[in-house]
């Protein structure tokens, strides 16, 4: 039998649905202080990342991550959004004019990323789940 929070979390894994949040900075610690302050989140290590990567949690539950800004980047907000095959969602933002921007990547224990700007400028990641 399926406990609410599997339910909840096999749910968000459906192609369609936001899967992930992230936070990119200049200041990965005031962002911390803030967001935690301000929402009572919890916080923990991405494994294997040292300090490079942290994730908020609610309730225990990883929803989101911070990071430091690449030189020249601003501070923004990314939604990942679950697709069955990152391939094909790349190709089809390039027939529908989207730009791929980054990856895909694969990231060890969550899948395939990749970051496409529509053509209107805005961005949005695209997340293959393993």
């Amino acid at each position: 039998m399926s406990t609410s929070k599997e339910t909840d979390c096999a749910d968000s894994m459906k192609p369609g649905k936001i899967s992930w949040a992230e936070l990119t900075t200049g200041d990965p610690a005031a962002a911390i202080a803030y967001y935690t302050g301000l929402f009572g989140w919890g916080t923990q290590p991405f494994p294997d990342s040292g300090d490079d990567y942290t994730m908020f949690t609610h309730d225990g539950v990883p929803f989101a991550g911070v990071m430091k800004s690449p030189e020249g980047v601003p501070t923004h907000w990314k939604s990942y959004v679950v697709v069955a095959d990152i391939d094909a969602s790349i190709a089809q933002s390039a027939s529908l004019g989207g730009t791929l921007c980054f990856g895909p990547e694969e990231i060890p224990t969550v899948g395939r990323i990749a970051i496409v700007q529509d053509p209107q400028g805005a961005v949005i990641g695209l997340h293959q789940p393993v």
